[in-house]
């Protein structure tokens, strides 16, 4: 069997596919991986010797922009057209796809599929992002939801409305281009019927009945032998286990004082300080021993080791630090992470900031709620019932569908 998985996003949306990838060529399948063209998804994909197709468009790039409302359309159709255009000949030798990411870059993806007759299947990172009368969708790029409607129906309703004026064009556009009809419901085609849930059934639970017919596998996460940097091991040992803050991609999106703040709030709860650079290059702001920077580290190796993780909530080191029985403090951005959050504070494990952007009192206040000691017996419980099988359960499901 040949898999082709297709994403377009950050690490946290290409990481579970890699996991994916690995676990099918274990099993004796042949997996490629489709991601944006940035050098990071191309070396981390190497060292593991899973085939890598890049999508020409950079997603460092794409995020460092903010577009007007009005070009958005533009560029999910460029977006569309990039993602098609990547899978087009190397689908042609594959069995399924398996598609994620941006709904331009996913539609895209499942017009390959329908071109050439293959199976497909949409996969989603958290239970929001599928359509459901139990939670509301989250806000597309410039169309909030409007404060007067409460309903969730109203909202899905809302939203695919949204969909279909942001995306439609540049999907139908292309879709005409390989001589496909039109579709008059992005996110019906996108989703299919029976989408694939890869989250946690403890941590993200979906809720029946519900109109779509969601299997949920549980989260995708390979076993991450890396060993930590030296120079990390002996910071770690050097003292009391420091308050982990990093906010990955979303530092891009954070505060210009987002370093300063979040050192400062550590140190008024009395912690040492683990600093992640991520994409917007964060540094310390002294010279004091108390604090040390570091890059793309292990996260399944360190977030045993830290008192807590302050993060921006993304699916992936939410399930990580949960997994890890670290305490959280979760500063929601955008999309999926104030589910996340919300998800944190309703189980106990940490603390949901109020807003994207903390000061030094608001988020030392969390963290005196996720250094607790309530707090980190809670999340050594639910660590334990956090599941471990949602890649083996997906790569099995996709196998059993070729025999």
């Amino acid at each position: 069997m040949r898999v082709l998985l297709s994403t377009y996003g950050s690490r946290g949306d290409v990481e579970p596919m890699v996991a994916l990838a690995v676990r099918l060529q274990t099993l004796g399948a042949q997996a490629e991986v489709c991601a944006p063209e940035d050098e990071e998804f191309a070396e981390r994909l190497a060292s593991l010797g899973v085939p890598f197709t890049p999508v020409k468009m950079s997603v460092r790039a794409m995020a460092s922009g903010k577009p007007a409302p009005e070009d958005l359309p533009a560029r999910a159709a460029a977006l569309v057209a990039a993602q098609a255009e990547a899978i087009a000949s190397k689908a042609q030798q594959c069995d399924a796809i398996v598609a994620t990411g941006l709904i331009p870059a996913a539609a895209g993806a499942r017009s390959i599929a329908e071109k050439l007759n293959i199976h497909y299947t949409y996969v989603a990172y958290f239970p929001t992002m599928l359509p459901s009368p139990h939670h509301p969708p989250y806000a597309l790029p410039g169309r909030p939801h409007p404060a007067d409607v409460t309903d969730n129906q109203a909202l899905w309703n809302l939203n695919a409305a949204n969909m279909n004026a942001l995306f439609g064009p540049g999907v139908n556009a292309h879709r005409q281009s390989i001589a496909l009809p039109p579709v008059a419901d992005i996110g019906k085609y996108v989703y299919t019927q029976q989408p694939w849930l890869a989250a946690d059934p403890m941590l993200a639970p979906w809720q029946e009945p519900a109109a779509l017919d969601v299997v949920q596998t549980g989260a995708w996460f390979m076993p991450d032998e890396r060993p930590l940097p030296a120079e990390l091991v002996a910071f770690l040992d050097a003292g009391s286990p420091p308050v982990y803050v990093g906010f990955g991609s979303m530092s891009m999106h954070a505060a210009k004082d987002a370093a300063q703040v979040a050192i400062e709030a550590v140190r008024a709860q009395g912690h040492r300080v683990l600093l992640s650079r991520g994409w917007a290059n964060l540094a310390v702001i002294d010279q004091q021993d108390d604090c040390f920077a570091v890059g793309e580290v292990n996260h399944q190796a360190l977030f045993g080791n830290v008192a807590a993780v302050v993060h921006h909530g993304g699916a992936g080191t939410t399930t990580t630090a949960t997994r890890a029985g670290a305490p959280q403090v979760i500063v929601p951005q955008l999309v999926d992470q104030p589910y996340w959050a919300a998800r944190v504070a309703e189980l106990g494990i940490g603390a949901a900031h109020d807003g994207p952007v903390p000061t030094v009192e608001s988020l030392s206040t969390a963290l005196g709620v996720a250094l607790a000691s309530e707090t980190k017996k809670r999340a050594a419980i639910v660590a334990d019932k956090i599941s471990t099988d949602g890649t083996e359960i997906a790569a099995k499901l996709l196998l059993d569908r070729s025999a």
